[in-house]
């Protein structure tokens, strides 16, 4: 295959690839009248060798290095961001950067969203759930609804060709309705850009090791500490467009410190609530149920907050596994 036409740094001169699919990544794809397999690939060179400059042979080499070096694993999951725009409908319209969970009929474009999330299922993705975001504005005619869809973490190659996929999935359902999807980090000012935040965690022989006794363990605080300490390089991958940086101003909980907090949507590096307290909410909620005790632990992440849509996925994830010299020490 002309390997030019997949990558701009190969030349024409010579430029023959072999292109091998991967058979894991094998689903139905959900839109083709005639029943149609498609397939994720990986790419090799003349002599049969990875191509060491593949950004998915990178991510893999990475991937690799770290669990030999240290023993662990980094896994991730995507919050994907995006906006429809359609053409305006004057009935029940949401307030202005008061979408956040809405529901219909005051968001009309759930049905997309649902539909999205049932073909990336069938497509093999690993969905937590979905919701309308905060985003919703007008513009003439144009009405702007943001809405996100978020993963399970899993390995770093599968996240990352969750949301590729993702991506073509939304954009194929905004062709077949006829609207514009957009995961552009920002549309114009004054309105809530989109973002990719990705949240991480290390594990260690199929164990959670971002918790310890119950408060965020000192490998979690090394591996944050890697995060903040590589950002300036980390954009390089995770903001590669200049309205990357439009995005990033205050008010609009998107990162503008580089610094690392509790529940904080203005840091670079979010520690989300990880259900570490001895309160049994469930049962309190529900008091004439039965409910487990609390044990949550292995569901502590920590959210990458700076990257968008721009993001060249497998390079991002491969840069943060740098992260393991900060983890092991």
């Amino acid at each position: 295959m002309d390997g030019s036409s997949l990558f701009s740094f190969i030349d024409a001169v010579s430029s023959d690839l072999y292109v091998i699919p991967k058979y894991r990544t094998a689903f139905v794809n959900p839109f083709t009248e005639i029943p149609t397999l498609d397939i994720i690939c990986s790419y090799f060179n003349k002599d049969g060798e990875p191509l060491e400059s593949s950004p998915e042979y990178i991510l893999k080499k990475a991937d690799k290095a770290l669990r030999e070096k240290t023993g662990y694993e980094l896994q991730a999951m995507g919050e994907l961001e995006y906006y429809i725009i359609s053409t305006k409908e004057n009935l029940y319209m949401a307030e202005d950067q008061r979408g956040y969970h809405e529901s219909t009929p005051f968001t009309k474009w759930e049905h997309l969203r649902t539909e999205a999330m049932q073909a990336i299922a069938q497509a093999g993705g690993q969905i937590k759930y979905g919701h309308s975001e905060v985003g919703n504005f007008e513009v003439g005619d144009l009405m702007y609804e943001q809405n996100e869809i978020e993963f399970l973490p899993c390995p770093l190659e599968s996240a990352a060709e969750q949301l590729l996929i993702a991506k073509w999935i939304l954009r194929t359902l905004a062709y077949k309705y006829g609207v514009r999807v957009s995961f552009a980090p920002k549309i114009t000012l004054g309105k809530a850009g989109s973002g990719l935040h990705i949240h991480t965690r290390l594990m260690k022989n199929g164990k959670n090791v971002m918790i310890d006794k119950g408060k965020l363990s000192n490998t979690a605080k090394k591996m944050i500490a890697g995060f903040l300490d590589l950002s300036p390089s980390l954009t390089s991958f995770s903001n590669i467009n200049p309205t990357s940086y439009f995005r990033l101003v205050p008010n609009h909980e998107a990162p503008t410190n580089i610094c690392w907090g509790d529940r904080n949507r203005s840091v670079l590096v979010r520690v989300p609530l990880g259900w570490t307290g001895n309160v049994n909410m469930v049962r309190m909620a529900n008091p004439l149920e039965e409910a487990p005790e609390n044990s949550f632990y292995e569901k502590q992440t920590v959210e990458y907050r700076g990257s968008d849509g721009t993001a060249d996925i497998y390079l991002l994830m491969a840069a943060w596994l740098l992260l393991r010299g900060m983890a092991s020490k």
